[in-house]
């Protein structure tokens, strides 16, 4: 009978050792990871734009549907396609790279549809500033990379912003909107 206890205790301990056992790190893919925003101009067009240089980590505990993310982005690392508007971007007019050379989201609230990420609460840094922002996932999946040989989560998250309430104002006056889509792609990979 005591054996039994102790068999039964051991179970119990194992178990619940495992359900905490789920949470799992992710390093951040900066291959497939990428930061864009969308704002229109002049109400003709869509200027675009991506942030190439981007680091971080994500932590997901499944079971417990609950995680955490950082993501750095190096804002003079912003790319249009077009060198002089990059340029105009990445001066105190917009991001202000020389003075303030990164941007940072920090998330530790993650809500879950079924078992995918659904949206992502957290607080985005920007000029010195920061304000919350929620990200709203479109898709979201994870599966075993067959070159990596390990599991890489992932999924695609938009929000819209009002640049203004980070100090970035200029040209709102001219007709530029306030208004700024943001959409994220990120992977990462299991360690």
């Amino acid at each position: 009978m005591r054996s039994t206890l102790i068999a039964a205790a051991w179970a119990a301990t194992a178990f619940v050792g495992a359900a905490h056992a789920e949470v799992a790190t992710y390093s951040i893919d900066p291959t497939h990871t990428f930061v864009t925003f969308e704002v229109s101009h002049f109400g003709t067009s869509t200027n675009r734009g991506r942030f190439d240089k981007k680091e971080g980590s994500i932590q997901l505990d499944k079971l417990a549907k609950t995680g955490t993310v950082e993501l750095t982005l190096e804002t003079s690392s912003i790319s249009t396609g077009t060198a002089a508007f990059d340029k105009h971007l990445q001066s105190d007019s917009f991001f202000n790279s020389a003075s303030f050379p990164a941007a940072k989201f920090v998330a530790n609230s993650f809500s879950f549809t079924s078992d995918k990420v659904s949206e992502v609460a957290g607080q985005l840094t920007l000029l010195g500033q920061t304000h919350s922002v929620l990200l709203k996932a479109s898709n979201f999946n994870c599966y075993t990379n067959p070159m990596l040989k390990r599991e890489v989560c992932g999924g695609d998250f938009e929000t819209t912003l009002q640049r203004s309430q980070w100090g970035m104002g200029w040209g709102i006056n001219l007709g530029i909107p306030d208004t700024v889509k943001l959409v994220v792609q990120v992977e990462a990979v299991k360690q």
